[in-house]
């Protein structure tokens, strides 16, 4: 079973790109942080911070495009995938995302940006995706 759970922190403003046909992928930088602790001997373990890198598809990339920003807590429910590419330098460049499937938005409306405009929906899955194609960003 490939299946990721993150609650954390946006760390920037979607970055949406539109494709042919009206498809959409937004990608977003999330951090999670396991809080530090002491030992009992006194060694002082310090809070560790991850970064994920999260990819909306189609109708949850507008959703995030419209509703998600920098700062804000989510909780998102998806598959990891490893790409790699090679850089300018022609060196083998690999790169973890997490394609999500369900998104929860935790951040109090009042909190968000924007929400006199416009109610944010708390809660967005991943659809219209037709069952023939493959589970690909594009």
């Amino acid at each position: 079973m490939n299946k990721a759970i993150l609650i954390g922190n946006v760390g920037r403003d979607p970055n949406v790109k539109y494709f042919e046909g009206g498809r959409a992928v937004a990608q977003v930088p999330l951090a999670t942080t396991e809080r530090g602790y002491t030992l009992q001997n006194g060694t002082v373990v310090p809070d560790r911070t991850e970064w994920h890198n999260l990819v909306f598809r189609n109708g949850m990339a507008q959703t995030v495009e419209k509703y998600v920003h920098k700062g804000d807590k989510l909780y998102v429910e998806g598959k990891i995938f490893t790409r790699s590419y090679d850089d300018q330098s022609g060196i083998k460049r690999y790169v973890t995302e997490i394609y999500v499937d369900e998104m929860e938005m935790l951040t109090p409306k009042s909190t968000q940006p924007g929400t006199a405009q416009a109610t944010a929906p708390q809660q967005a899955t991943q659809q219209g995706i037709p069952a023939n194609e493959p589970d690909t960003p594009f």
